[in-house]
């Protein structure tokens, strides 16, 4: 009998082993997700009202650079460039939107034949962004947040 009580007093308290409860800190958590966060994704592109309509995301992020795409060549069609020789060039723009919803051109690639025949294109393109609807902000777990991409824009003058 009383090698029962030992064996049962034993095992109760080896068992208590079972019962804790793992403590984990809120930094151990904050750390497993800082790891799954994909950074360069957002939930929600960068818009403008008129792409409201559109429902997948990746129709969203076409419809916005189509439109400011357009913008852009509307703007300068409307321009009078005169230049001494053709230009067919590929120019990049960085973008930023912020929280906000401003549009910021942060950078331009611009091949040097370009910028000699048209002087004042990097001035063109920037006033062409103050002409611009109403951009809503990308949108990640419900926040807006900066975003930041390129665009290339043909130009072609004859």
């Amino acid at each position: 009998m009383k090698q029962i009580c030992i064996f049962i007093l034993i095992t109760m308290l080896s068992s208590c082993e079972y019962f804790k409860v793992k403590k984990t800190s809120s930094e151990t958590i904050l750390n497993e997700e800082l790891q799954t966060f994909k950074w360069n994704e957002v939930d929600t592109y960068p818009t403008f009202s008129t792409c409201d309509s559109v429902s997948s995301k990746l129709e969203k992020d076409h419809c916005f650079e189509t439109i400011l795409t357009h913008h852009i060549h509307s703007y300068l069609l409307n321009e009078t460039i005169i230049v001494s020789q053709d230009i067919d060039d590929t120019i990049i723009l960085d973008f930023q939107v912020s929280k906000d919803g401003t549009l910021t051109l942060l950078n331009s690639k611009i091949d040097s034949v370009t910028l000699q025949e048209i002087p004042n294109i990097k001035s063109l393109l920037r006033s062409s962004l103050d002409s611009l609807p109403e951009v809503f902000p990308a949108i990640k777990r419900g926040q807006h947040v900066n975003t930041q991409f390129k665009l290339p824009i043909i130009i072609k003058v004859n």
